[in-house]
């Protein structure tokens, strides 16, 4: 082997062993153990929310193979997020910026589903911006690689060749896809589950179809579509602010509502408040409010 090809070998390794520290195996019932990733240094410990067959009992097994028992302070099902916390100091993997990472960058998965830290090698082959999870999470930087995630990597790092944090792989995501949460995802997750033990998400109580507006609709409002209100669950926000059905949701809170995407997208982080609302209703675009409610 060239020395070029050793010393970048070299390198690699060298980018493992200072990350390795702050990746722990997590014991939650299961037959395969998790992974962990170390978040801050007074024992702070992101993880895969799908990966915890129970609140209770949790246990992390360090690098030293010391174990210790763990704390659920809150988990989010729909960005595949749980937060735990252990007793004591902790190494925290430095965490690289967003737009450090590019296209064919390769990368490195971290996990310790055993004993021993275990690594794969992978090339970044997709970066995109905001993206909804099917379950409605919200995450603002889209990274997928082709690095292997076997059982037991979610809730590992993937780093870059400097051993960087980029965020944590997960499979619980999408079925049949290994992704990574970028850094900027788990601190707005993080904050909420330290704050609430959940991600507060609004609902309206509606159901509601996307559609194209008429042309002279599509002027008032200066968008080419909305939802239509095809259903209101009684007593439900919507129905108690006045909501009909036919009415079309234009905006929320300044936001386009032209995707149920985008409505979910809206309601993030919003329950409990007057929230400013536009609706065209028979052909009359009108402004109002409505107060969404936490989903339990």
């Amino acid at each position: 082997m060239s020395n070029s090809a050793q010393d970048f070998s070299n390198a690699l390794a060298d980018a493992v062993e200072r990350v390795s520290s702050s990746i722990v195996r997590v014991e939650s019932g299961r037959r395969r153990p998790a992974s962990g990733t170390v978040w801050s240094k007074d024992g702070l410990i992101v993880t895969s929310a799908h990966a915890l067959e129970r609140e209770d009992g949790l246990e992390i097994q360090l690098e030293s193979g010391e174990t210790q028992s763990a704390t659920l302070l809150g988990a989010d099902s729909a960005s595949d997020v749980a937060l735990l916390r252990a007793d004591g100091e902790f190494s925290v993997p430095e965490r690289a910026p967003k737009d450090s990472l590019r296209r064919g960058n390769l990368v490195l998965a971290l996990s310790r589903p055993g004993r021993t830290v275990r690594v794969n090698l992978g090339v970044v082959n997709a970066l995109a911006d905001e993206w909804r999870a099917p379950g409605g999470g919200k995450i603002e930087h889209y990274i997928q690689s082709d690095v292997a995630l076997e059982p037991g990597f979610s809730g590992g790092a993937l780093i870059d060749a400097s051993g960087r944090s980029i965020g944590m792989n997960s499979t619980g995501l999408l079925r049949g896809t290994a992704l990574t949460l970028a850094n900027a995802t788990l601190e707005r997750v993080v904050q909420a589950l330290l704050t609430h033990g959940r991600v507060q998400r609004g609902y309206l109580g509606v159901s509601s179809v996307p559609v194209r507006l008429p042309h002279s609709a599509a002027e008032l409002s200066a968008q080419r579509g909305g939802l239509i209100v095809t259903g209101l669950e009684p007593g439900g926000p919507a129905e108690t602010a006045g909501f009909l059905l036919g009415d079309v949701l234009l905006r929320l809170g300044g936001q386009k509502l032209e995707s149920i995407g985008e409505l979910q997208a809206a309601l993030e982080d919003r329950a409990a408040e007057s929230v400013p609302l536009t609706i065209l209703r028979a052909g009359v675009v009108q402004e109002s409010s409505v107060t969404p409610k936490a989903r339990s």
